[in-house]
């Protein structure tokens, strides 16, 4: 195993080399799809397509989309391509209506998703002698079971700790000598916090932090950094084509390396659905062409971002992709003017203020309303009434020019909003529409 690389010759290997791989394995994974998949093979056949037709990533726009509607229709096997006999696992994405979405694995797949997520952990620095504290969910939830995995196969020692019970986190993270937290950036915050309260950072050895699976921005890395006195890294994946290790930061934080070996990225149009070039902002979109149970062909991610080209120090060769700035579902649409939760996080992080906040959108006679509640820090608390006030108006003039429409601003104490030991709930949107 080589220093910053798991598999040194897939992930740095020169494009020619790597559109040459990707065309290979596309061509024999629609054939496996359109065989197998019934479901998928109606839709080619809708756009008067055969196997044939797709003779290189080139062709890859001539293919139909798929989304999470076709997943939930197709629920709970429509869109297995191999017998369930060969199936060694399932996971769930955790869904909050309609039907869960179900991904299938075989050992294979597992295997592959393993070294993906052993190629993030290498990326940021981890080797064999690292102590590795997975505090993603375990069960359903990919978190857990994705870095578990990675770590295994790096052979670093690997706390499977899932998430909550903060007390047992600190205990063995103190005890154990954790090096490296792979957990949600919300629970990140909420251990710094923890560790500050009790006094013991001088006991914490972590080095790096993997975080991912919710929308996080610079400024809270920067608060994360300074409160675990670590680096943090971004990780990204889903559900539906693997889970995390889709993409990973490398040392250099410079957006999220895609295994490009394993998942043919693109970004189009979330109106037109119109193939975009790298460098502008859209939907990002997934081929998966090396997984058995479950290949997904041009998955509609719903997450907006930017791909990039551009060498990496690293030297790295894939395509990186930005944190996502959003999704074009979850989007919030308010007064007409799109917001996404991460814009109000920016500035909320730039006054000064904690990550722990909640956006409420309500309509009342007819006309959308948002209000920003955010916890003060506790020096803030301890001040003045005038103080606060002005603080308030200050943060609502900074929103104003963020998003270009009026936000209310209401400052609570601090440890008010109810902390997360998953995902965190930043968005209540109360409006029947």
């Amino acid at each position: 195993m080589e220093k910053n690389y798991y598999q040194k010759e897939l992930e740095t290997m020169e494009r020619e080399q790597l559109l040459a791989l990707q065309n290979e394995r596309l061509v024999a994974q629609v054939k496996h799809v359109y065989e197998h998949v019934p479901y998928y093979r109606r839709l080619m056949e809708e756009k008067g397509l055969v196997p044939a037709d797709i003779a290189s990533v080139d062709d890859l726009h001539k293919l139909p989309f798929l989304t999470k509607d076709d997943l939930r229709e197709a629920y709970p096997d429509g869109l297995l391509a191999v017998p369930k006999g060969d199936c060694v696992r399932i996971q769930s994405t955790s869904g909050t209506t309609g039907r869960r979405v179900i991904s299938y694995y075989t050992q294979h797949d597992v295997d592959l998703w393993d070294e993906c997520c052993a190629r993030a952990i290498i990326a940021v620095g981890g080797t064999n002698e690292d102590v590795v504290q997975v505090s993603y969910g375990y069960g359903l939830f990919t978190g857990g079971p994705g870095l578990n995995g990675g770590s295994h196969k790096v052979g670093s020692l690997t706390l499977p700790m899932s998430s909550g019970n903060t007390d047992r986190q600190l205990q063995f993270m103190t005890d154990l000598g954790a090096t490296i937290l792979c957990c949600t950036p919300s629970y990140a915050a909420y251990l710094g916090e923890s560790i500050a309260d009790r006094g013991i950072k001088d006991q914490i050895k972590l080095k790096a932090g993997i975080f991912g699976a919710e929308a996080w921005s610079e400024e809270m890395r920067r608060d994360i950094e300074k409160a675990l006195g670590i680096k943090a890294y971004d990780i990204y994946g889903l559900t539906e084509i693997s889970g995390p290790g889709v993409s990973f930061e490398c040392e250099e934080q410079a957006g999220m390396h895609i295994n490009e070996d394993h998942f043919i990225p693109e970004i189009i149009d979330p109106e037109t659905g119109e193939v975009l070039p790298y460098g502008e902002k859209g939907e990002l979109v997934f081929t998966c062409i090396t997984k058995e149970a479950f290949p997904l062909l041009r998955y509609r991610t719903r997450d907006i971002t930017i791909l990039t080209d551009e060498p990496c120090s690293c030297g790295r060769t894939h395509v990186r992709m930005k944190r996502p700035m959003g999704r074009s579902d979850d989007m919030l649409i308010v007064k007409g003017v799109n917001v996404f939760p991460s814009q109000i996080e920016a500035v909320l992080l730039n006054e000064g203020l904690s990550a722990n906040y909640q956006i409420v959108v309500d309509r009342v006679n007819n006309s959308d309303t948002i209000d920003v509640m955010v916890e003060m820090t506790p020096e803030l608390f301890s001040d003045v009434a005038g103080s606060i006030t002005a603080k308030e108006k200050s943060i609502v003039n900074a929103l104003k020019s963020m998003l270009g429409i009026y936000a209310g601003v209401h400052l609570v104490e601090p440890r008010s909003i109810v902390r997360s030991e998953g995902k965190a709930v930043r968005v209540i949107d109360k409006r029947k529409i």
